[in-house]
């Protein structure tokens, strides 16, 4: 695999999204790798979109997310949690795709020391957890991902069967939104609630659907 260029970020949120599965995110701090294969995104599309960060309007906080797509969007949220967002779309509108989850794959051990865990499948299963394994914080919130501190590999070699449901941890609006995506069956997807499982559906399924919950259609 290859390092994934700027112009591959410059598109739909939900294709970036979904593209982005079975690819690596590599990170390297302190001359040590850790990484692995991304198994979980969402996406967050424009003031529009009520889940997403630019819904109020343009901050400080957001800032990132109206620059250059290829660029990684960090924020810490819910007192303790750092979160990794992919920013796509064209400068000037703001949108990202959240990572949710990896399958470790470099240095499994320092980020499971890292996360202070020894199950393998509770490293990286969840953004904050994710964040953690991977050792980034709120300092990488800008970083090019075309450079050689936190990068994207890809594509991947075979195309994996992705499965989309509503997003997590939202509330009710935007909740009627089939953006969350992951890996079918991958044991490294965070674990949802059982209305989001039933809510799931294939890649092909959600697509004739209009990434909408059919009750909402």
């Amino acid at each position: 695999m290859k390092k994934l260029p700027l112009f591959f970020y410059n598109r739909n949120t939900i294709e970036v999204a979904t593209r982005l599965l079975g690819c690596q995110i590599i990170c390297n701090t302190d001359g040590i790798k850790t990484g692995g294969i991304i198994v979980e995104t969402e996406a967050y599309h424009g003031p529009e979109d009520p889940a997403c960060h630019a819904f109020k309007g343009h901050t400080r906080r957001n800032d990132v997310m109206y620059g250059q797509p290829g660029f990684l969007y960090v924020y810490f949220t819910y007192g303790n949690h750092f979160m990794l967002n992919v920013v796509t779309e064209k400068e000037g509108f703001p949108a990202a795709v959240l990572l949710r989850g990896i399958e470790p794959r470099y240095n499994i051990e320092i980020m499971a020391k890292r996360r202070g865990t020894d199950d393998l499948t509770n490293i990286s299963s969840g953004p904050g957890k994710l964040a953690k394994a991977l050792n980034v914080t709120g300092p990488d919130n800008g970083t090019d991902l075309t450079g050689s501190h936190i990068y994207i590999l890809g594509p991947p070699d075979k195309k994996p069967k992705i499965i989309a449901s509503p997003r997590i941890g939202i509330g009710i609006a935007g909740s009627e939104l089939l953006w969350r995506f992951h890996i079918d069956g991958n044991a490294h997807v965070s674990k949802p609630n059982k209305w989001i499982k039933e809510s799931s559906y294939s890649l092909a399924e959600a697509k004739k659907l209009g990434f909408v919950l059919p009750e909402e259609r």
